[in-house]
């Protein structure tokens, strides 16, 4: 397995407010646009992403995280997944995280993590031609079950009395949760941020703070593009 101090890796943290990200299999239910918009009444955002996985929840209280390796893909998918693993139990030493299919859970996978069976994150990966992003979305703060109505009720209109041609998550609200709700802390997404980057340079990442140069505010914007369209491509 590689580690980071064996490749050049870069860490990048971002929040959403109040939006659902639906993969491109959701976008095929039956009753889609009806399940967008009830999504859309209840002051939500509706994008449509381009990595793998089904729809997620995301808000003030979720701080997503890429760990995003330049250049030729020299390593496996699994090895990927492993790599945000252990930055994130590297951030939660006193946590007892595993990783598994959390059954019920929105946009389950093999490398959810949970706690004591209630997930808190999961992970995804996309890989092209100059490189790899893995990435998770980290439920720190506010309510699992919450994030994991809307879900619920965006599949339970989306799909209705269709029968779809993939097996999408009867969703259990009850297995969703944040790391606050599960452990009794207080952490807010600015302290889980640092916890990250102190995390990061233990695993011998040497962090800089950056901005994007002109050309890469360039090609930004040209993928930005790309994305918008794509998106409305798919709810068409």
């Amino acid at each position: 397995m590689h580690t980071f101090r064996e490749k050049k890796c870069i860490l990048f943290v971002f929040v959403h407010n109040q939006t659902v990200v639906l993969g491109t299999q959701d976008t095929r239910l039956a009753h889609i646009h009806e399940a967008v918009a009830f999504l859309e009444k209840q002051n939500n955002r509706v994008i449509v992403r381009n990595s793998g996985g089904l729809a997620v929840y995301l808000d003030e209280g979720v701080l997503n995280i890429s760990l995003i390796f330049p250049g030729k893909a020299d390593f496996s998918i699994d090895d990927g997944y492993e790599q945000m693993v252990t930055l994130i139990r590297t951030m939660f030493p006193e946590l007892l995280i595993e990783t598994g299919e959390v059954i019920g859970s929105y946009c389950p996978g093999s490398y959810d993590l949970s706690i004591n069976g209630r997930k808190i994150a999961g992970i995804s990966q996309r890989r092209i031609r100059g490189g790899i992003a893995v990435q998770i979305y980290l439920c720190v703060s506010g309510s699992g079950p919450m994030r994991a109505n809307y879900i619920k009720k965006m599949y339970d209109l989306a799909v209705q009395e269709s029968e779809p041609n993939f097996d999408y998550p009867r969703i259990q609200p009850e297995v969703m949760a944040s790391i606050n709700e599960l452990t009794g802390s207080h952490y807010s997404v600015q302290d889980v941020v640092e916890l990250a980057k102190e995390a990061s340079q233990h695993l011998g990442m040497n962090l800089e703070e950056s901005t994007l140069s002109p050309e890469e505010e360039l090609l930004f914007e040209s993928q930005l593009e790309r994305v918008i369209d794509r998106h409305n491509r798919c709810l068409r």
